[in-house]
């Protein structure tokens, strides 16, 4: 008898787990509904529920605002103080997305061995629920913005697309770590310190005017990370029109393809590395 009608005979191959399985309809709505579920999980029984979420950078914020006004000058920009906040929520999006993400895959260890579904929309809805935190902590950032004399322009139609540049950037990392830390899990603790890093390195505290004043390739160089120049960009568009843009800070529009490569870099490096380990997930917990 030969193969073809055995198999025939038995049925259609069942598939194994896989990074992204089944229709697009069925993977966005999970992501979607995992998304949102711990949106709300997340602050479930909390007395001040989704105030907490706005706290956190508004917090940070808060100190920073009194160290670097009162005891440190670094900037005399009156708008300084609505960039240092903008700053601030960018990378507490980048912070929670990614760092989020490092041990998803692990946290969801009894869906993952008894439920098949594509894998990632573990790490894909853990940026998404960064997202809705985002989008709320913009809106403060708006009415401190305004509140602080920043002007409505056309330039703000360029948030949407830096946003976008940012969440792709968020995802390719995402995917990277959580598909790793389920082999190697010290990514945790090296993730932490490298986030740190790149809180300082990305002119979030100290603005691109002071540092390349005194060192101006410094300055360019920290641009090639591209949080720091979607910072800049963002700072640039929404806050503030007299601070040079990203092209202008880095020396040249052309010189932005270093960021942009890293980000198209690290999203496709990351969506590769989560479907090659996806099928093995379970057995590697």
């Amino acid at each position: 008898m030969s193969a073809e009608p055995r198999a025939s005979a038995l049925g259609q191959p069942i598939a194994g787990p896989s990074a992204l399985a089944g229709d697009l309809r069925r993977f966005l709505l999970l992501t979607r509904t995992i998304a949102v579920m711990e949106f709300k999980l997340r602050f479930f029984g909390s007395l001040l529920g989704y105030v907490w979420q706005l706290m956190r950078p508004l917090m940070l914020f808060a100190v920073l605002y009194v160290v670097f006004t009162q005891f440190v000058e670094i900037s005399q920009d009156e708008l300084f103080p609505v960039a240092l906040l903008l700053g601030i929520v960018l990378f507490t999006f980048f912070a929670e997305a990614t760092s989020g993400a490092v041990t998803s895959v692990l946290d969801r260890e009894n869906l993952v061995r008894k439920i098949h579904f594509p894998r990632l929309v573990i790490p894909l809805a853990v940026v998404l629920t960064a997202a809705f935190n985002l989008v709320l902590n913009l809106a403060v950032v708006v009415i401190f913005g305004l509140a602080s004399g920043v002007r409505v322009r056309l330039s703000w139609l360029e948030l949407p697309l830096l946003l976008l540049a940012l969440v792709v950037f968020c995802v390719g990392i995402a995917t990277l770590l959580s598909a790793l830390y389920v082999r190697f899990r010290d990514l945790r603790p090296i993730w932490d310190v490298t986030l740190q890093v790149v809180f300082y390195g990305s002119l979030i505290l100290v603005p691109f005017e002071a540092v390349s004043d005194d060192h101006p390739t410094l300055a360019r160089i920290l641009l090639i990370n591209p949080l720091a120049a979607i910072l800049q960009e963002a700072r640039h568009a929404v806050v503030d029109p007299a601070v040079p843009g990203a092209a202008a800070a880095i020396g040249g529009a052309e010189r932005l393809l270093a960021p942009a490569l890293i980000v198209a870099g690290t999203f496709a490096l990351g969506l590769w590395v989560f479907n090659r380990e996806a099928p093995r997930i379970a057995e590697d917990l």
